[in-house]
């Protein structure tokens, strides 16, 4: 209803004063506006039919239609009046925030308004779990909100995560829900990961099995959940991060990571997610949370002294976890 409203009155203009995550089509008898979210959370794809352009959220509605299938790029609006603009663009780095205490300041205040922000719902609401620091502090943050929380968790008998899961989960007190899959059951059901997908690149499947099923469970449970998609590319959470010894390399890669995001995590949790009905919200690519991790040098995401990647983050939110589930490497 946002959307309409505001488009109708601005027209395509409109589209940079939506805040969230969003892919639609509006047709009024004079014009279509098509757009996309800021970084791509919702999938949209395009292709030509003769004259004609047409628009879906998966490849797989399109391709007995069209050919040259291309992706609707995320920051963009098409207005059949004016043709295709970029309406959003990634802030540029600029290590404003220099200073620690008042980078973890401002951090624990903007997450947090942006986790507030998404736990508005009319429908159950729940989080990802799975022990590491991202969906930890998510959890932590939603619990002080939330009396009754419900989170899920996913993984092999045995796995860490489900160990520490069930830490984090017992210390915030959150109604605690896992599953425990075996290598029969994935293997069975990968041809429909794979369909809902819509990649065989090797490591997108790897990450979407565990969340085709935590998704599976949730949906049993909640229709909406938070979880922690953004934060290893913003406060440079992967291994190979430590690899760069120019913090203005490290901060272009972050830069560029999040950028490409649309056709990688956030695809993955998008069709994993929508394919049990799930509904699936990122607090950490709010446009502030981007606008602000983009001032935080990468020095401070990733301390040479310490080689402790998230660094800044972690201590934004220390006293919110145990000290084992702050500091925990990330597996």
């Amino acid at each position: 209803e946002s959307i309409l409203h505001n488009c109708l009155a601005r027209g395509s203009d409109g589209v940079s004063n939506l805040d969230g995550m969003f892919a639609f089509i509006m047709a009024t008898p004079e014009r279509i506006i098509v757009a996309r979210d800021p970084i791509g959370i919702k999938p949209l794809y395009l292709g030509k039919r003769g004259e004609s352009f047409c628009f879906a959220s998966e490849i797989k509605a399109l391709s007995p239609y069209v050919e040259n299938i291309v992706e609707f790029p995320p920051g963009h609006v098409f207005d059949s009046s004016v043709g295709l603009r970029a309406y959003y663009t990634l802030p540029t780095p600029t290590d404003q925030l220099k200073i620690a205490k008042e980078a973890e300041k401002a951090i624990r205040e903007t997450l947090t308004r942006s986790i507030e922000k998404r736990l508005r719902s009319d429908v159950p609401l729940g989080v990802f779990l799975s022990g590491g620091l991202d969906s930890s502090i998510i959890a932590a943050v939603a619990s002080q909100f939330c009396s009754e929380l419900k989170s899920f968790s996913v993984g092999l008998e045995g796995s860490p995560d489900l160990i520490a899961a069930r830490r984090v989960a017992e210390y915030l007190g959150t109604e605690h829900h896992e599953y425990v899959l075996t290598p029969e059951e994935i293997m069975q059901d990968l041809p429909l990961i794979l369909y809902h997908l819509e990649s065989f690149d090797v490591d997108l499947v790897r990450s979407a099995v565990p969340c085709y099923y935590v998704s599976r469970l949730a949906c049993e449970h909640v229709k909406v959940v938070l979880t922690g998609e953004g934060a290893d590319e913003l406060f440079a959470g992967y291994d190979y991060h430590k690899s760069y010894k120019s913090p203005v390399s490290l901060q272009a890669e972050l830069h560029r990571s999040v950028k490409t995001m649309h056709n990688i995590n956030l695809q993955r949790v998008d069709r994993m997610t929508m394919a049990h009905g799930l509904e699936a919200r990122v607090p950490f690519l709010d446009k502030e949370m981007l606008s602000l991790t983009f001032r935080i040098p990468a020095a401070l995401k990733l301390p040479q002294s310490t080689d402790t990647e998230k660094w800044v983050l972690r201590k934004a939110f220390e006293d919110l976890l145990p000290a084992e589930i702050v500091w925990r490497d990330k597996e």
